[in-house]
């Protein structure tokens, strides 16, 4: 990974899920636990409740809704709030992701989570992960009613935090959502090279990828 050149930087965007926080706790969410609660509590197998749920999250990826829990609970009749709170002990910090996060606030870059995460499942990792000190604005794309892999999300945090894209870094996990911070102009693009810890690095395409937030800081 190359070193950055903090001396062009003035605003750091970041991702949460997959980026500061272990995508282990995600994965495991939507692939094993929604479906085994699904089944138990529609009384059907557990291979019918992937039958049904798979056509359901194909339908609805990389939309709005796909991220929004008052969208599952109904669409599923479940309450997604409760069952994401039976596997909270596995919401956890990427290794050293604090030590970045303190890093970068010293150096005094302006600093801003960006998230597709819905409120509700934000505050819930909040409350697990003391994250909100090192941020001068949480955001998450439900505020602007776009998704991050939508350009009007883009638009919109423009209008809302004034901040100039050729001079911002922004690291997410997730390939079309940096995609189109790059379209919008984002000068400053970093993949993560393993966002869920159970699951061994991932391909990130033209992106540069953090593997460990300690390099980051270099030149600092």
């Amino acid at each position: 990974m190359p070193s950055l050149p903090w001396s062009d930087i003035d605003t750091v965007l970041l991702d949460m899920d997959g980026t500061l926080l272990d995508l282990h706790f995600d994965n495991h969410f939507w692939m094993e636990h929604l479906p085994q609660r699904y089944a138990e509590l529609h009384r059907v197998s557990r291979a019918m409740a992937e039958m049904e749920l798979q056509p359901l999250f194909e339908r609805n990826a990389g939309q709005l809704q796909w991220y929004c829990l008052d969208f599952w609970s109904t669409e599923l009749k479940l309450s997604v709030r409760d069952l994401k709170l039976e596997t909270a002990h596995l919401i956890a910090l990427r290794p050293d992701a604090d030590t970045f996060l303190a890093a970068i606030k010293r150096a005094g870059k302006r600093v801003v989570l960006i998230t597709n995460a819905h409120r509700d499942a934000l505050s819930l990792k909040l409350e697990k992960i003391e994250l909100a000190p090192y941020f001068e604005r949480l955001i998450s794309s439900h505020d602007y009613g776009f998704p991050k892999e939508n350009p009007q999300f883009w638009d919109a945090l423009q209008a809302d935090i004034d901040f100039d894209p050729a001079r911002s870094l922004f690291i997410d996990d997730t390939l079309p959502i940096l995609r189109s911070a790059r379209d919008f102009g984002v000068a400053h693009l970093l993949a993560v090279r393993e966002p869920d810890s159970r699951k061994g690095p991932k391909d990130t395409a033209e992106f540069a990828a953090v593997g460990d937030y300690r390099d980051l800081i270099a030149g600092l």
